[in-house]
C-alpha cells in the first residue's frame, strides 16, 4: 500500500478524541502540567558560569528539590486517581513487567549504596516519573497525548526563539567551564546538548504530523525545530537524527511486504560487515582519536573512568542515581585525576552510566526492557499504522543511538528519557487497541 493511501492517525480539529468529560478533562490538566514540569521545568533559563557551576557541585548534597518533588508527586497523585478510575485493577498491567521489574531493581540498590538514603529518594522519584508517564499516556488516549505533546512543543519552540534576543541567557556565554560550547543556543534549557536532542525530538514529531495531516504549519515548525537543532550546537543530535529518520523512511516503506521487508535485513547486514571491516583496517585511526582526551569534548576521560569502575563492581555497581550531582561522592571519584568529575552531571554514555550504577545485572535489565522488548514490537507486522510505527521507530532509534553519546536512560525527570517512555506508552497503547474489541483507533 503506497503511503499516500494510509489514512490520518490524528484527526483534525481542537479536539481529536470524544466530547471531553470532567474526568478526561482533569486527566488532560494533569498529563499537560507534567509535561512542562519536564520539558519546562520549575527553573527556565538558570543563569550558568563556571563559579556557579563549582558552587552548585561542592554544595551538592543529593538532596533534591522539595517542590520540584512535590510538584511531580501531585502530577502523579491525579494521574493516578484518573487512571484508577478509567483501568480499575488493570491499571498495574500499564507499565510493562520488565521495566516494572528494572525499577524494582533501582530502589533494592539502595541497601548496597555508599549513600542509600540519596539512592532510595532518587529512585523513589523515577518510579513516579515512569509511572506517570505510562498511565497519563494510556489515561488520556492515544490521540489526544499526541496532540497535547504537539502543544508543548510548539510552546517551547516559540519561547526559545524568542528567548534567543531577549536575553543572553538563552546563549551560552563567556566564563563556561567548557570554553566550547560559548555562542551556542540553549533556548530555555540548562545546557545545549537538551536543547538538542529537545529540538530533534520536536523536529522529528512535527514531520510526522506534517505527513499524517499534510499540515503547511507543521512542516514550516518541524524547519524551524531543525534550524534551532543547528544553532545549539549539539553534534550528537543533529548526527543521529539522519539515521533515525533514515531508518523511520525504510521502516515506513518497506516494512509490511516480505520480500522487502528480507531486501531491507540484507541490506542492513551487508551495511554492518562494511562498517566492521573498515573499522578494523582502520583501527589504528579509531584507537588515537578515541585515546585523545581532547576529542568527543572529553567524554573519553568519563569514559574510562566509568569502565575502570565497573571492572572493579561489575555486578551490583554504586546504586542508582549515585553518579549524578552527588559532588565528592560520586563513584568515579578515586578514578579520575583531579575533581573535574565532582562537576560533571552525567557520563556522556547512557549505557555506561547505567552499569556504574546498577551493575550489570541491571543493565540486562535496562536492554530488555528499554532496547529488545521494543524492537520486537517494532519487527512484528500488524495493523497499526505505518506512518505512526515508523514515526515511533525514529523516536526509538535516536534515542538508542543518542545514548551512546549522552545518558538519557533512567535519567530521573531528563526530557530525552520522559520522551523514550512516551514512546514506550503509545507503541504499547497502539497495539492494545487493536486487539481490544471494545475501543476502537479513530483510523481503525
Amino acid at each position: 500500500m503506497p503511503p499516500s493511501s494510509y489514512p490520518s492517525v490524528v484527526r483534525n480539529g481542537p479536539i481529536a478524541a470524544p466530547q471531553l468529560q470532567v474526568w478526561q478533562l482533569v486527566a488532560e490538566t494533569a498529563f499537560v502540567a507534567f509535561l512542562l514540569l519536564v520539558f519546562v521545568g520549575l527553573t527556565p533559563f538558570t543563569p550558568r558560569s563556571a563559579d556557579l557551576l563549582r558552587q552548585a557541585a561542592a554544595a551538592s548534597t543529593g538532596q533534591g528539590d522539595l517542590l520540584r518533588q512535590i510538584s511531580y508527586l501531585a502530577a502523579f497523585g491525579v494521574i493516578a486517581l484518573c487512571a484508577l478510575r478509567k483501568h480499575g485493577i488493570e491499571v498495574l498491567a500499564l507499565v510493562p513487567f520488565l521495566l516494572t521489574l528494572l525499577l524494582g531493581w533501582c530502589l533494592l540498590s539502595a541497601s548496597w549504596a555508599d549513600q542509600g538514603g540519596v539512592t532510595f529518594r532518587r529512585a523513589g522519584l523515577e518510579v513516579i516519573i515512569v509511572v506517570t508517564a505510562m498511565w497519563g499516556v494510556h489515561t488520556v488516549g492515544l490521540e489526544r497525548s499526541l496532540v497535547l505533546f504537539r502543544a508543548v512543543a510548539i510552546g517551547i519552540l516559540i519561547v526559545n526563539w524568542i528567548s534567543i534576543p531577549l536575553t543572553d541567557r538563552a546563549i551560552h556565554q563567556p566564563g563556561e567551564i567548557d570554553p566550547s560550547i560559548v555562542g551556542a543556543w540553549r533556548g530555555l534549557y540548562f545546557h545545549k546538548n537538551i536543547a538538542g536532542a529537545v529540538s530533534a525530538i520536536s523536529a522529528m514529531l512535527f514531520l510526522f504530523f506534517a505527513i499524517d495531516r499534510r499540515s503547511a504549519l507543521d512542516w514550516f515548525l518541524c524547519l524551524a525545530s531543525l534550524a534551532f537543532l543547528v544553532m545549539t550546537k549539539s553534534k550528537s543530535s543533529m548526527g543521529l537524527l539522519v539515521p533515525a529518520l533514515l531508518a523511520a523512511v525504510v521502516y515506513r516503506s518497506f516494512w509490511q511486504r516480505g520480500l522487502d521487508r528480507a531486501i531491507v535485513m540484507v541490506s542492513a547486514v551487508l551495511l554492518a560487515l562494511v562498517v566492521a571491516t573498515v573499522a578494523l583496517l582502520d583501527w589504528s585511526t579509531i584507537a588515537r582519536v578515541i585515546s585523545d582526551p581532547t576529542q568527543f569534548t572529553g567524554r573519553t576521560e568519563v569514559w574510562a573512568a566509568e569502565a575502570a569502575y565497573i571492572f572493579d563492581h561489575p555486578i551490583f555497581g554504586a546504586g542508582y542515581g549515585s553518579f549524578n550531582d552527588t559532588g565528592a561522592v560520586s563513584p568515579l571519584h578515586n578514578y579520575v585525576n583531579g575533581d573535574w568529575v565532582e562537576a560533571i552531571s552525567h557520563g556522556h554514555n547512557g549505557y555506561l552510566q547505567m552499569t556504574v550504577e546498577i551493575g550489570f545485572v541491571g543493565f540486562v535489565l535496562a536492554i530488555l526492557a528499554l532496547v529488545i522488548q521494543p524492537a520486537t514490537a517494532f519487527w512484528r507486522r500488524d495493523a497499526v499504522p505505518q506512518t505512526l510505527k515508523a514515526f515511533l521507530l525514529a523516536l526509538f532509534v535516536f534515542l538508542v543511538l543518542h545514548n551512546f553519546l549522552e545518558s538519557d536512560f533512567l535519567e530521573s525527570d531528563g526530557p530525552a528519557w520522559v520522551a523514550f517512555l512516551i514512546m514506550l506508552a503509545w507503541l504499547r497503547q497502539a497495539r492494545a487497541l487493536l486487539q481490544d474489541d471494545r475501543e476502537q483507533l479513530s483510523w481503525a
